[in-house]
C-alpha cells in the first residue's frame, strides 16, 4: 500500500520545438524526456503510484516507446483533458483511494532533484500544500497601461516549479470546483478553494523543456 502518488502531466504538442514529435517524447542523451521524469520520482520512492496523463492520440506512440526502450517502471495512464485543469482532474480519478499525498508534475521537467521532491512531500505532510520555487535572478519590469514599464523589486517575486504537492483530500476537494481561467497551476486551484500554499526551495536545474534551446541545456545538465 502506497501513501504517495504523482500525477505527471504530459499533454504538450511540442509546437515550440518546431517538429512533429511532442516534446515529452524527444530523446535527451538516448532516452525520452518523459522516461527520465518518471525515473526521478521512482528513485525517490519506488512504491509511489505514478499516473501519467497523455492525450489519447499520443498514447499509442508512448506504448511503442515503452516497448522500444524496454521501459518497465510501473505507471497508470489517464486521458488528457481540454486544459491542464481537466487533465489533472482526469489524473486524480486514477489515484488510489488510500494515497495521502499527491504531487502534480510537468512531464517535461526531468531534472527535478530528489532533494526538491523530498522537501515538497515533507512540507505537504505538515501544511497540506507545498510548491517549489527559485529566486528571480534577473531584473523584472512590469508593463502597465499604454505600454509604460517600471522596474519591480525582484526580491518580492519567485519562479514557480513543480512538483506541487498536496494533501490528497484537499487536492480532490479543490478540483471539485468549476474551472476558471484563473487556474494556471495546481496551487492556484488550491488557493481558490481557500487553503494557503507553503513555498519550499526548488532547484535551478529543474527546467521546463519547451524549446530547442532548452534541449541544449538539458544535454549540458546530463553531461555535467
Amino acid at each position: 500500500m502506497t501513501s504517495k502518488a504523482v500525477i505527471i502531466v504530459a499533454g504538450g504538442k511540442g509546437l515550440r520545438m518546431g517538429g512533429d514529435t511532442p516534446k515529452q517524447f524527444l530523446p535527451v542523451e538516448g532516452k525520452p524526456v518523459l522516461m527520465r521524469t518518471i525515473e526521478r520520482f521512482l528513485s525517490y520512492d519506488k512504491d509511489m503510484q505514478v499516473v501519467l496523463v497523455l492525450p489519447r492520440d499520443h498514447q499509442a506512440y508512448w506504448q511503442q516507446l515503452v516497448s522500444d526502450y524496454s521501459f518497465s517502471l510501473p505507471h497508470t495512464i489517464a486521458d488528457g483533458g481540454e486544459t491542464r485543469f481537466h487533465s489533472v482532474k482526469n489524473g486524480l480519478s486514477k489515484v488510489a483511494a488510500e494515497v495521502k499525498l499527491i504531487g502534480v508534475h510537468d512531464g517535461v521537467r526531468p531534472f527535478v532533484s530528489v532533494e526538491t521532491i523530498v522537501a515538497c512531500y515533507d512540507e505537504a505532510l505538515r501544511s497540506g500544500a507545498a510548491v517549489p520555487v527559485t529566486d528571480v535572478v534577473e531584473t523584472v519590469r512590469h508593463i502597465g497601461q499604454q505600454g509604460m514599464s517600471v522596474t519591480v523589486p525582484r526580491s518580492e517575486y519567485r519562479l514557480v516549479q513543480t512538483p506541487q504537492v498536496f494533501d490528497a483530500q484537499l487536492l480532490r476537494n479543490s478540483y471539485s470546483q468549476p474551472y476558471t481561467d484563473f487556474f494556471t497551476d495546481d496551487a492556484s486551484v488550491v488557493e481558490r478553494f481557500g487553503h494557503d500554499v507553503t513555498l519550499v526551495s526548488g532547484n535551478r536545474e529543474n527546467i521546463k523543456i519547451t524549446t530547442p534551446f532548452d534541449l541544449k541545456i538539458a544535454k549540458a545538465i546530463l553531461e555535467s
